[in-house]
């Protein structure tokens, strides 16, 4: 069990307040006015005009893909370097992934290789219907060049901002890109549900198809009347609640995280061979979690003796996400990778950052991180 922990949940007696008058209100279904008025303050927050509510980020993005009829057949260019949940929203539709790699500065989606995806997938005969890139640990990736190509391929745009909420990309809020985006709310992001997630967008059709397949795709009338497959994917009106007072903290709660980004910096500036992911300016990034990367040849360490040294002082760190075209589940896929994802893998390693962390505690953290690196 470690004592300080990577990115835990950022709550307290606000939360409790408004979790409390939302169950005494009897609305404790996943319909109600904290649900309503959560999806419009999101919705406000990021500057679209639709919000949708769901359990979970993965099932914004299946719905999505489901919305707009994407299954067997097609084929949809997607992060490589992702948690398995955005590559397996692709494969619920019968749809199959395409992985593109990364560039090496941030780890987001490479605009070059995602242009040599398309041009490979379409020169082999293939459909792409949609494309999703992911914003890495918060940091958006380049939506000027992707949406560009994704425009020019015909491809709808769903922006898996799962990590990136309060984030923004050439001053416009993640969550406002694309032809959808979705966030996450669970409990290690940025700001939580518990569990939970959203679809954003400007499309009403969109908005309205996915708000209906949520709720078992019920037709409006009196009796259950379907006439399409839908799901029991609606977020409940007390995990709104505690989404509403989430909200009204989320500045306070990225300015303590990209704070703890800025320590991590000047801990390892005079570190020859280590660098954070992401890239030098952080202006736009809701630094989300802090990860590190390690040239073991120049830094004389590598990530997993950082690691194994952070786990004896029972601080949790966890490498980045392996990618998914090396995962087992993936085998016999294909993709335009260029080697990048796995270079970071081998060397990343993500650090404690969460909004509730205490200078005290942070400062336990570096004297750990100091015992592996300056011995």
């Amino acid at each position: 069990m470690y004592d300080i922990l990577l990115s835990p949940p950022d709550v307290g007696e606000l939360e409790q307040e408004y979790v409390l008058r939302a169950m005494q209100s009897g609305w404790v279904a996943p319909a109600g006015p904290d649900l309503d008025a959560f999806e419009r303050e999101v919705a406000d927050r990021v500057g679209v005009a639709h919000a949708v509510g769901l359990s979970s980020g993965t099932a914004a993005l299946h719905l999505a893909l489901v919305s707009w009829g994407v299954g067997p057949g097609d084929v949809v260019p997607v992060s490589t370097f992702t948690f398995a949940a955005t590559v397996n929203a692709i494969r619920y539709v019968g749809a199959t992934p395409h992985f593109v790699d990364c560039d090496e500065e941030t780890g987001n989606m490479s605009p070059a290789l995602l242009k040599r995806a398309v041009a490979e997938i379409g020169s082999a005969g293939g459909r792409i219907p949609a494309i999703i890139p992911v914003d890495m640990l918060g940091k958006c990736v380049d939506y000027g060049a992707i949406g560009a190509i994704a425009a020019r391929a015909g491809a709808k745009l769903l922006c898996d901002s799962a990590e990136s909420f309060g984030a923004t990309y050439a001053g416009r809020p993640a969550g406002g890109f694309g032809d959808a985006s979705v966030l996450s709310f669970n409990g290690n992001k940025i700001m939580t549900t518990s569990g939970g997630g959203m679809l954003l967008t400007n499309d009403q059709r969109l908005a309205h198809h996915v708000r209906k397949l949520s709720t078992q795709a019920r037709e409006p009338v009196a009796h259950y009347e379907h006439t399409e497959v839908g799901y029991n994917y609606r977020l409940s009106n007390i995990l709104a609640a505690l989404g509403r007072a989430q909200l009204t903290r989320l500045d306070d709660m990225l300015k303590r995280r990209r704070q703890w980004r800025e320590r991590y910096r000047e801990v390892f500036a005079d570190h020859r061979g280590v660098r954070i992911l992401g890239s030098a300016d952080d202006r736009g990034d809701n630094c989300w979690l802090t990860a590190i990367v390690v040239d073991p040849e120049i830094a004389g360490w590598t990530a997993a003796d950082l690691h194994d040294g952070m786990d004896d002082a029972r601080i949790e760190t966890r490498p980045v996400w392996k990618p998914m075209h090396l995962q087992p589940v993936s085998q016999g896929l294909q993709g335009t990778v260029d080697g990048t994802s796995e270079r970071v893998f081998a060397r990343g390693l993500t650090l404690p950052a969460g909004s509730g962390m205490t200078d005290e505690q942070f400062s336990r953290v570096q004297r750990a991180i100091d015992a592996v690196t300056c011995r």
